[in-house]
């Protein structure tokens, strides 16, 4: 994540925002170097029951990473553990 200073992320407000659209990289936008906010995209499915944060996680691809790790458990073991 590259952090962006307040006056940049101004100038350059349309080049951020599509850049954060087509390749869905995150920018953090502060002031000496401390972020402040996150400039990220938007979620594709929007669920106005759930909380904004709820929405973001689920919807925007935050954790898509794990879809590359192995699973631990099988259903059979969690229905065993757990039901």
């Amino acid at each position: 994540m590259k952090t962006i200073t307040t006056t940049n992320a101004r100038k350059q407000i349309a080049k951020l925002i599509e850049s954060v659209r087509e390749t869905g990289d995150v920018f953090a936008i502060g002031r000496r170097n401390q972020p402040e906010v996150l400039l990220i995209k938007f979620p594709t499915d929007y669920n106005a029951s759930l909380s904004d944060i709820t929405n973001v996680n689920t919807y925007s691809e935050s954790f898509s990473f794990l879809d590359s790790e192995p699973d631990l458990y099988s259903v059979a073991d969690l229905k065993k553990s757990y039901v």
